[in-house]
């Protein structure tokens, strides 16, 4: 048997062990301390923007954005529903609806022509409130992921959004150093919001971080984020707020990590070009590939296969020691979700139908991606 060919782990090898320690030697172990500050100082000028806000994970950073961009009960947020499940809970945790926007079917990303499509058809201003036809609710913003590393098409969706007056809540949780028109994304829009987990290009362990130009947006985040506490020293709390700070600890992690963060690049877009030479000899399958104006991080390389080849392979690779995953089940369909409306969902079900995530860590070897491509070409030589 084959050794293991992980799907996404965390690669430890700067100084990662080096600033920890000087956490712990310090005592600086919280929500406050050098390496938060150092951390969100240089995410976002990595990312190429004023402001940055840590926090404990990216789903935190979602939900801070949501309230900062002024999302309010009642009120429906455009998203998408091929997309892991924290973005449109945490337009629940605002007690938004989320609509269902349908996928590009070259990205998977949200369609921007549909968003404006729904827009334009399916809601009405009346006295300055856009409002859905359907539902008579309030569209509050519109809520993009960069689906697998690769970024949303973002100058007409700015377009659309800045026409009707709406934030854009950019998920880029996925995509850090991830480029739109040499812009990183993170920085295309109203607000940004990153994840740190353990599966994701740099990881604090966890954590999370909202990037913005606008001073007074950050501002509201880091108050809603530290229980919205007005004067820290006599407990003065002026709203109900959020216990979603970094750690010092995680920070470090963090900021190591990030020492690091080209070179990973460097290396998940070698392996995927690698991936995508070796694919192009098995008809049947292809690579999710970039556009011509986006340059994905490769978080994860996705293949495309036949539907009916989707499981089967799945589980003919698990086999053989190779950690793959389907995509995301389709959030529409889950109970929670199954009442709220959705618009065009018929390149999103294609999507779910045909996508398989594969071997993406930095740590891949050439001889790693050989052997999983290897092992494809065997199932449908098979087959």
């Amino acid at each position: 048997m084959h050794d293991l060919v992980p799907l996404s782990i965390p690669n430890i090898s700067g100084n990662e062990w080096k600033y920890i320690k000087d956490c712990l030697d310090t005592g600086w172990v919280s929500s406050v301390g050098s390496y938060v500050d150092q951390f969100e100082q240089n995410v976002s000028q990595y990312v190429g923007t004023d402001e940055g806000v840590a926090t404990v994970n990216g789903t935190a950073a979602l939900h801070l954005s949501l309230l900062a961009c002024g999302v309010q009960a009642g009120d429906e947020v455009l998203a998408p529903s091929f997309t892991f499940i924290a973005p449109i809970n945490a337009i629940r945790y605002c007690n938004a609806s989320p609509v269902f926007i349908g996928s590009d079917s070259q990205t998977f990303c949200m369609d921007v022509n549909l968003v404006r499509e729904f827009l334009s058809r399916e809601c009405v201003t009346r006295d300055g409130v856009l409002r859905n036809k359907q539902t008579g609710r309030k569209i509050s913003a519109i809520l993009p992921v960069h689906i697998f590393g690769h970024p949303v098409d973002m100058a007409p969706l700015n377009e659309i959004a800045d026409h009707y007056h709406l934030p854009v809540i950019e998920d880029a949780s996925e995509s850090l150093g991830s480029e739109y028109r040499e812009k990183k994304t993170g920085s295309l829009s109203t607000i940004g919001c990153f994840s740190f987990n353990g599966n994701k290009i740099i990881t604090c362990g966890g954590g999370g971080i909202v990037t913005t130009n606008q001073k007074s947006l950050a501002n509201r985040v880091r108050h809603l984020s530290t229980q919205a506490n007005k004067k820290p020293f006599e407990y003065e709390h002026d709203e109900v707020g959020y216990n979603y700070r970094l750690t010092n600890i995680q920070a470090a992690l963090g900021v190591a990590q990030l020492e690091q963060l080209d070179l990973f690049i460097k290396i998940k877009r070698k392996n995927a070009s690698l991936y995508q030479e070796l694919v192009a000899e098995i008809p049947q399958v292809e690579l999710a590939w970039e556009a011509p104006w986006a340059k994905s991080n490769f978080w994860l390389c996705t293949l495309i296969v036949p539907p009916a080849d989707r499981k089967p392979l799945m589980e003919y690779l698990i086999a053989q020691n190779i950690q793959v995953r389907p995509a995301w089940k389709l959030i529409h369909t889950l109970p929670m979700y199954q009442d709220c409306q959705s618009y065009a969902m018929q390149e999103t079900v294609s999507a779910f139908e045909r996508c398989i995530s594969i071997p993406s860590s930095v740590q891949l070897t050439a001889e790693d991606i050989k052997f999983v491509v290897d092992c494809i070409k065997t199932y449908f030589n098979q087959s």
